[in-house]
């Protein structure tokens, strides 16, 4: 089995899923008492949300660039960047290794495909739905992507950061949530993409009158799938 090398704490209420995910992906492949074989690089996500809040990506890129590094030099032989978000720098981590990164957005477009959809609804940060990083790369997929009206917008993202990546999980949010994908729903929508992996905290399939897709899932089973290939 080939070492995954993770880089998370953003937030590490989505990097715990991530490890018990790869964990059980691996058991479940492999059988008896085998895990997964990873190195995990946390990172502390005050700062790296501060950077955030002010634009200094550049900034924000070279501290998981040097993750990187660092998971390269202890023996990682394939990267996962544990979040959608950051995956605004994928580049910039990419270039600082020579070692492979497994983008979270193309095994995620991949999946889709897989179920035969094409128009599909994206919730996640405002970064998320509203920048291009993520959302180009879903449509160089083969995806067509929409995203919530603005105030659900705000409300999906006032949700992540307040809520969900300090572990607090809110009947009231989760029936919020809900609303917000029976709109995009409503707008042609034939599937939900959960493009922040702590909305897996939140929602799961049976809140959803179309598939969900869970991001965090999608990456682990495409990391262990390589993990594992010969």
């Amino acid at each position: 089995m080939k070492t995954l090398g993770l880089i998370g704490g953003m937030s590490w209420e989505s990097t715990a899923e991530y490890y018990r995910l790869l964990n059980e992906l691996t058991r479940d492949r492999l059988g008896g008492l085998h895990s997964a074989q990873l190195v995990l690089y946390s990172v502390d996500f005050a700062a790296i949300e501060r950077l955030q809040a002010e634009g200094r990506w550049d900034e924000a890129g070279e501290i998981l660039a040097a993750a990187a590094r660092s998971l390269e030099a202890a023996g990682a032989d394939l990267l996962l960047l544990c979040t959608n978000t950051m995956h605004k720098v994928a580049d910039q981590i990419a270039a600082a290794v020579s070692i492979p990164l497994l983008h979270l957005a193309d095994a995620t477009a991949s999946a889709v495909r897989t179920a035969g959809l094409r128009r599909v609804g994206l919730l996640g940060t405002a970064f998320t739905m509203e920048q291009d990083f993520y959302r180009g790369r879903l449509a160089s997929g083969g995806l067509e992507v929409v995203v919530p009206d603005p105030e659900s917008r705000a409300l999906v993202h006032r949700v992540i950061y307040e809520e969900l990546c300090v572990g607090v999980v809110r009947e009231e949010s989760r029936a919020a949530y809900r609303r917000v994908i029976d709109d995009l729903v409503a707008t042609g929508a034939e599937g939900v993409i959960l493009g922040c992996t702590e909305i897996e905290l939140l929602i799961h399939p049976e809140h959803s009158p179309v598939p969900v897709f869970p991001t965090a899932r999608l990456h682990a089973e495409a990391a262990i799938d390589a993990a594992l290939a010969p």
